[in-house]
Order: C-alpha cells, then sequence, then structure tokens
C-alpha cells in the first residue's frame, strides 16, 4: 500500500539531485558554460544564446505534456523515455567535442548546440511530470523538506564536481577537457536516472479527460490563466525573479576581464555557488513553509549579490557573489514549484504546472538580452543596473501575493 512521505522515496529523490548535479555542475551557465562557449566563438551574443540553450528548450512542450499528463494516472514510465533522450544529448555534447573540437569550432558549437537544446527540450515534459510526482509522494511540509534535501545533496555534489572541473580545467588543454567532462559526467547522470525510477508512484484518481484537440486544450488553458488572478500575478513576480539571467552568464567573463582567471579559480567560484545553496538549504529553507516569503527574501538575496558584482574587482568579492546565487536560487526554485502546486487544483495541476512554467521560462532567454546589450553598449555597469531595477520590481509585486489559502478568481 503506498505511504505518502515516504522516507524510502524522499532517499531515491534525493540521490537523483546529487548525481544529476554531479552532471550538470560542469555545464553551470554562470561559469563553466561560457568560459567553454568563449573558447569557440568570441562573440557574447553566441554565449548568452547557449546560456538559453541549456534551459529554454523546455518551453516550446510544456503546455502539450500538460496537454497528455492530465490524463495520465502514472507518469513515472514517461518520465524514463525523457531520462533517457536527457543522457543520449548529454553524452552528444562531450562527444562532438572529442570528434570535432578546435578542427572545425563552428560545427562544434553547432553540436553543442543541439545537444543543449534536446536536453532541455526533454526536460519540458520532464518538469511537468517531475512535479506531479512531487505532488503525489509528499505533503506541503514534508515537500519543503526534501526539496531543501535535494538542494543540500544536489550543492554537495555540485562542490565535488566543480573541485573536479576546477582540476581537469587546469591540467588539461581544452578542449579536450571540456569533452572528457560531458561524457564522463553523463554516466553519473545515468547512476541518478536508473535510482529515481525505482520510486514507488501511487495511481491517481482524479484526472481530467483529455480534451480532443489540442487546439482546445489551449483554449481551456488560456481560459484558465484569465480566470485565476492569483495564478497571473504569480507568473509575473517569477518571470521577474528570472532577471538575474540578464547578467549572471556575464559575471564569470567580467571576472575574467579584471584578473587572470585560473581553472582552481572556476572550480571555487562552483564551490562557493553551491556552498551557498547548502547553507541556504540547511539553515533558511528548510525552516520557511511560507513559500510568498521564501520567494521575497530570494529576490533581497539575489539583489545583494548583483549590488556586490557591480563594485566587484577582486576573487573574494566574487565568491560573495557567487554564494549569494547559489542561496537564491534555491530558494527561487524551491518558492516557485510549490507556490504552484498549492494554488493548483489537484485535476488541474499538469495546466498550471505548464502555464506557469511556460511562461516564466521565457526569462530564460534573459541572457540573449543581455548579450546584445554588453556587445553595443560595452558596459557591464549597464546590464548590471538593469537586472537590479527588475530583480526589485519583483520583489516588490512578491510582497502583494495572496496567500496560497486564499486563491482568487474570478466568476
Amino acid at each position: 500500500m503506498f505511504k505518502i512521505d515516504d522516507p524510502k522515496n524522499n532517499r531515491k529523490n534525493v540521490i537523483h539531485a546529487f548525481f544529476l548535479a554531479l552532471a550538470i555542475t560542469i555545464a553551470e551557465p554562470s561559469t563553466v558554460l561560457p568560459l567553454m562557449v568563449h573558447h569557440f566563438s568570441d562573440s557574447v551574443i553566441i554565449v548568452g544564446i547557449f546560456a538559453s540553450l541549456l534551459r529554454g528548450g523546455a518551453i516550446m512542450v510544456q503546455l502539450y505534456a500538460a496537454f497528455h499528463a492530465q490524463a495520465y494516472k502514472r507518469v513515472l514510465p514517461y518520465l524514463g523515455k525523457v531520462f533517457f533522450f536527457r543522457f543520449i544529448s548529454w553524452f552528444m555534447i562531450g562527444l562532438s567535442i572529442y570528434l570535432i573540437g578546435d578542427s572545425n569550432k563552428p560545427l562544434t558549437l553547432f553540436f553543442i548546440g543541439l545537444g543543449l537544446f534536446f536536453f532541455s527540450f526533454s526536460a519540458g515534459f520532464g518538469a511537468i511530470y517531475f512535479k506531479e510526482l512531487q505532488a503525489k509522494l509528499f505533503s506541503q511540509r514534508y515537500r519543503g523538506k526534501t526539496m531543501a534535501n535535494r538542494n543540500i545533496a544536489g550543492a554537495i555534489a555540485s562542490i565535488i564536481s566543480g573541485s573536479v572541473a576546477g582540476y581537469v580545467l587546469q591540467h588539461f588543454d581544452a578542449p579536450l577537457n571540456y569533452a572528457a567532462l560531458f561524457m564522463v559526467s553523463s554516466l553519473f547522470m545515468a547512476i541518478g536516472f536508473v535510482t529515481f525510477m525505482t520510486i514507488e508512484e501511487p495511481v491517481k484518481e482524479n484526472i481530467s479527460i483529455k480534451e480532443k484537440s489540442f487546439k482546445t486544450f489551449i483554449k481551456n488553458a488560456t481560459a484558465l490563466l484569465k480566470s485565476d488572478k492569483r495564478l497571473q500575478q504569480q507568473i509575473v513576480v517569477i518571470f521577474l525573479s528570472f532577471a538575474y539571467f540578464l547578467s549572471m552568464p556575464f559575471v564569470i567573463l567580467n571576472a575574467n576581464s579584471s584578473f587572470t582567471l585560473t581553472g582552481w579559480m572556476l572550480g571555487g567560484f562552483i564551490t562557493m555557488q553551491m556552498l551557498g545553496s547548502i547553507l541556504g538549504s540547511t539553515f533558511l529553507w528548510r525552516r520557511v513553509h511560507d513559500y510568498e516569503q521564501m520567494l521575497s527574501l530570494s529576490f533581497i538575496f539575489m539583489i545583494i549579490a548583483f549590488l556586490i558584482a557591480f563594485f566587484a574587482n577582486n576573487v573574494y568579492a566574487y565568491a560573495i557573489v557567487f554564494l549569494l546565487f547559489g542561496t537564491s536560487l534555491d530558494g527561487f526554485n524551491i518558492s516557485g514549484m510549490n507556490l504552484v502546486i498549492e494554488i493548483a487544483p489537484e485535476d488541474k495541476r499538469p495546466i498550471y504546472t505548464a502555464l506557469q512554467t511556460n511562461i516564466t521560462s521565457l526569462g530564460l532567454f534573459f541572457p540573449v538580452l543581455g548579450g546584445v546589450i554588453l556587445k553595443f553598449v560595452e558596459s557591464y555597469t549597464v546590464i548590471y543596473l538593469l537586472t537590479i531595477l527588475l530583480l526589485l520590481l519583483g520583489f516588490f509585486l512578491s510582497l502583494k501575493l495572496t496567500k496560497t489559502g486564499t486563491r482568487q478568481q474570478d466568476d
């Protein structure tokens, strides 16, 4: 018989997070990824595009995934297919760098971009299934704890991964060092995927009848969005939380222009970011069950990070910046996921999740805008200031969010 808040499911949830983080930290969009792309292209616009590709491909399929998922009694079998596709995409990136590398940089960039796109594209399906599982497996209070546990495990794995990445980047020549990191990390990713697939999933009886066509589904989803003011407010605030992406991929490039950035420093910045995640999840986010408050606090930490980045000119200042990045990003992730679960009726949960994720994920393309601004203005000051202003707007709007227990709807 299924048991909600089962510690075994929690452990498998955490193990999945550990091995996934162990793998994808080597393409962290605030550190390694910008430098890797910069190796193959001098264009800051290209850096911004690739930072968006890592997660932006998911936007295209969220609503389509929800169209089908609303009628699923179990989603784990479909999530298994997503896991397999993500593994292949990640491994392909490393293989293309190894086989092509510097011999044809544009072609290598194409395959890197293709791999990143399909990796995030498949995540569009996975995000719907994953959040549905979290809602089915854990109660509201326990869900916050298991997500904090996931973040702590992921942060520890990322520190390990960051240290290894720093060593490899310091002692081996590019681009073969990037190829090795991707191919080896894909094997660790597979361990996490296989472990997660052994989770016990209950059958969901309260499901929606799938519309006859995707067009009808979109029409109904649009009507649902128009009717729920709380969902509208929440989407705007969470979209603004992505404003950090306007500058984050370029912080490491700014640091690299201020002083000589070694592989060990890069690994150290990854470690500091993950340490921020651990400290935040251990001492703060595990204790905050008011997810509106968690969202507001996350804005504050991110604003402080960019204020420091604005004046940073040495390795110690940047270390603090990445520490605050880690704390804030975890707060955004935990609060965003739980807020949509709490306001959604059970049978409409996949649709609510898709609407919020699909619309707010447009913020994943902020790096492209940041790259364009940086190319023509050639000033980190401008994109930092714009980022801070958008984050401040998001913070003030987050204070006006109604509590999840008092969702407001129009007739």
